[in-house]
């Protein structure tokens, strides 16, 4: 595992060490959320792009593109 540092205000430090909890853990789940967040938001961003090079369809195309396949089987 690698380590990283973070610095915190002294004033933040003392307020944390008046509660049980495993800031470790809470930092590296924050982390993950974070990451997990960014990487929908990248997926999203080259799903638009790759959206905006597809030729848009006629009113009424996909219906009949639809009902073709569903008659020819």
């Amino acid at each position: 595992m690698a380590v990283i540092s973070v610095r915190v205000p002294d004033e933040l430090k003392e307020k944390m060490k008046e509660y049980d909890i495993n800031w470790g853990e809470e930092i590296r789940r924050f982390i993950e959320q974070k990451i997990r967040e960014e990487e929908k938001t990248k997926l999203l961003d080259e799903i638009d792009s790759f959206l905006k090079n597809v030729p848009e369809l006629g009113k009424g195309k996909a219906t009949k593109l639809v009902r073709d396949s569903r008659d020819s089987n």
